[in-house]
């Protein structure tokens, strides 16, 4: 598509957020994990692999929102599905400078990817169009 609306640019920023801190997250647990001594080895080398991977996966996501590619809505919308349990979790354990935030891109996620311009921009005025 030519044109992008703004609810998609801060839908790829909110995604792109969400994919940084995985990221972020998952290279310090495999940091920690090479230079520390975890209790569990194995445990720790997955939690590193899955944020890596989490993170880049929402990258890529982040990205085909913002070149306005039909694929990317629908993971990226479950991505935020996944993600509102884990941000109330953490809001439940008392983490509210992880959880907080995480709600915040959640529902701005949400809100933009879902909103009538985001809509319009990714499935065109007639509805989908057969691949």
């Amino acid at each position: 598509m030519s044109s992008r609306p703004l609810t998609l640019t801060v839908a790829s920023a909110a995604v792109a957020v969400e994919g940084l801190a995985a990221l972020i997250l998952g290279g310090y647990v495999a940091v920690e994990t090479l230079i520390g001594q975890p209790s569990d080895v194995v445990t720790s080398i997955f939690v590193a692999a899955f944020g890596i991977l989490v993170g880049l996966g929402l990258l890529w996501v982040a990205w085909g929102v913002l070149q306005v590619l039909r694929w990317s809505r629908g993971p990226g919308v479950i991505a935020q599905i996944f993600a509102l349990p884990v941000a109330i979790t953490l809001i439940q354990s008392q983490q509210y400078a992880y959880g907080v935030p995480l709600v915040l891109a959640v529902a701005i996620a949400l809100v933009t990817l879902l909103a009538p311009p985001s809509t319009k921009a990714l499935m065109g005025e007639d509805g989908p169009h057969p691949s």
